[in-house]
C-alpha cells in the first residue's frame, strides 16, 4: 500500500554480530537484574499480622459523629448528598419528637442515612460540605463482604458509639 504523503523512510539495520546472535550477554544481564532484586528488602506486608502506617490525609470509612453530650450532629440538611459526585449518600429527614432532646442535636435529624460503599470514591467532598462537622472519613478500610447489599451502610454502622463519661456514672450511683 502506498503512503498518503509519498514519502518513504527506509530504515537500515546493521547486521548483528556473533554475541548478539547467541543472546548470551542479554541473558546474563537479565539474570543479574533478577539476582539484584532477589536480595533487596521486600516491600510486602503480611496484612492480618502487620498493618501499614497511613498518611495523615488517609480517607477511610465514613463515621457520623456525636457532640460532647452524645447527641447526633447530623441535621439532615442534605449538603453531603448533594456534594457527592458518585451519588452514594441517601438520607430521609424526620422531625425530633418530645423526649428525644438527648438523642438529636437539632429539631431535624436523619431518620435514615445510608452510604453505598460500592459507589463511594472516597473523595472527601461530603466531609467538606457538612456545616455541622457530622461526617468524617476517619475510619479503617471498608471490610470485604460477599454480597452487594452488605456494602450499603446505614446508621447502625456509621454512627459512632456515644461517649460515656465515667464521672457521671460514679455520681449517679
Amino acid at each position: 500500500m502506498q503512503s498518503l504523503s509519498n514519502r518513504k523512510k527506509i530504515l537500515e539495520q546493521e547486521p548483528m554480530n556473533f554475541w548478539e546472535r547467541i543472546y548470551l550477554p542479554a541473558i546474563f544481564k537479565g539474570l543479574a537484574i533478577t539476582l539484584r532484586h532477589f536480595f533487596m528488602k521486600k516491600n510486602t506486608i503480611r496484612y492480618p499480622e502487620e498493618t501499614r502506617e497511613y498518611s495523615k490525609n488517609f480517607r477511610g470509612m465514613h463515621s457520623l459523629k456525636r457532640d460532647e453530650f452524645g447527641r447526633e450532629r447530623c441535621t439532615a440538611c442534605g449538603l453531603c448528598a448533594l456534594s457527592c459526585p458518585a451519588e452514594a449518600i441517601t438520607m430521609i429527614a424526620a422531625e425530633r419528637q418530645k423526649g428525644e432532646e438527648n438523642l438529636y442535636r437539632e429539631e431535624k435529624y436523619a431518620a435514615v442515612y445510608e452510604i453505598n460503599m460500592l459507589r463511594c470514591i472516597f473523595c472527601g467532598l461530603c466531609e467538606e460540605a457538612c456545616p455541622k462537622e457530622a461526617i468524617y472519613l476517619d475510619g479503617p478500610h471498608v471490610p470485604p463482604e460477599y454480597l452487594r447489599k452488605d456494602f450499603i451502610y446505614g446508621k447502625d454502622k456509621l454512627v459512632e458509639q456515644p461517649f460515656i463519661n465515667l464521672e457521671e456514672l460514679s455520681l449517679n450511683k
